[in-house]
């Protein structure tokens, strides 16, 4: 009886795939906090603080990691084969051995051998102790975060320090996420915050380009950065460079409102130097004919900061402008060519110093010779 011929079909395994990334960063999370359950502790910042971490679990995920842990150092020079002995002294060598035989069996017998430890070679899996210095606590304590979870929280007051730490450890994903966050962080709060976080990263190239983002940022939205409580947080010579700024757009009465806030909360903790001594740091800066006669007579002149001669010559330019040479009232405020504020490495006695100044010859006591863009 001939067989019944039909389409046999093959029986398909049935396969799902089921994921919990989320579970699986809360127990890494909790992995990378338990120092018991570490082999690698970073001493991160000037303050030393211990970050633990998973050393397989860095490798994996950063070849400068890699490199850091498992690669041993390249020796720097060949070891030189020890020197060749001539006849005369290897025959007093071998003539000596009876003898030290000899006394090594007497202190064997009078229990006086003393008995040497092997060297024993590092083990791969014994508990590594690192020091961190490029980085704060927190910048760094989030890069290990992301490294064992495969998510950070990002904030504008780590957002630059994250960002150069990425870059230096090799993961470019996290860098793009930070280039990418830069677009939405970068508001009148944290504008502030971020300018004072590049001080610390300057020397990074990640910083120079966002350091241009932000001051933009201020350029076109002078007066309500200037009237921030965080802009007395800022070092003296970035509120100069924003002083000095052509294209800061901003009246120059709230320029110098912004420098006496800073200088009065500079003073307090400071009262060493006198205030007039240091709001006289940024006079240089503002326009003060540009600011209104009865402002000048009834804010300004009352404060007795301002010297006469300033004062003088702003009054004289606003009731005649051609009685006053333009370069009396504001000198570091004339455009010269080849002037712009940006990032730039200088030298001092203490060395070579990257900072935000002018790369122009306006710089005021802030200019320092060049040394080079890092």
């Amino acid at each position: 009886m001939p067989e019944a011929s039909g389409s046999g079909l093959a029986d398909e395994a049935d396969y799902s795939t089921f994921e919990n990334k989320t579970g699986l960063a809360d127990d890494m999370k909790f992995l990378a906090r338990m120092p018991e359950l570490c082999d690698v502790t970073f001493l991160v910042g000037e303050t030393r603080e211990p970050v633990c971490a998973v050393k397989a679990v860095l490798a994996a995920r950063s070849r400068v990691f890699h490199r850091m842990l498992y690669q041993a150092p390249s020796p720097q020079r060949k070891k030189e084969p020890p020197p060749r002995e001539n006849k005369i002294r290897l025959f007093l060598k071998r003539s000596s051995e009876p003898l030290l035989n000899l006394q090594n069996a007497a202190q064997q017998r009078s229990g006086f051998t003393q008995q040497l430890a092997p060297i024993q070679e590092p083990q791969p899996n014994q508990h590594h102790t690192l020091i961190i210095e490029e980085f704060e606590p927190d910048v760094f304590r989030q890069l290990i975060e992301y490294i064992h979870t495969g998510c950070v929280m990002l904030q504008p007051r780590t957002l630059l320090g994250v960002m150069n730490a990425a870059d230096y450890y090799g993961l470019d994903e996290l860098k793009k996420a930070c280039s990418g966050f830069v677009q939405c962080c970068i508001t009148v709060d944290t504008v502030c915050a971020l300018l004072a976080s590049a001080e610390r990263y300057i020397q990074y190239k990640c910083t120079k380009s966002l350091v241009q983002r932000v001051l933009e940022f201020v350029d076109d939205h002078g007066n309500e950065v200037l009237n921030l409580g965080s802009f007395t947080l800022l070092p003296q010579h970035v509120v100069r460079l924003i002083l000095a700024r052509e294209e800061l757009r901003a009246d120059e009465f709230a320029k110098f409102q912004a420098a006496l806030m800073w200088s009065k909360k500079y003073y307090d903790s400071n009262q060493t130097t006198p205030l007039k001594d240091v709001i006289g740091n940024f006079l240089e800066y503002i326009q003060f004919h540009k600011i209104p006669t009865n402002v000048l007579m009834n804010e300004v002149r009352p404060l007795n900061l301002v010297p006469h001669e300033i004062m003088m010559n702003a009054l004289a330019y606003q009731a005649d402008p051609t009685s006053i040479d333009p370069g009396k009232l504001s000198p570091h405020r004339v455009r010269r060519p080849g002037c712009s504020m940006s990032v730039q490495s200088s030298v001092d006695q203490r060395g070579s110093t990257t900072t935000l100044s002018s790369s122009g010859s306006d710089a005021g006591s802030d200019q320092k010779q060049h040394s080079g863009s890092n």
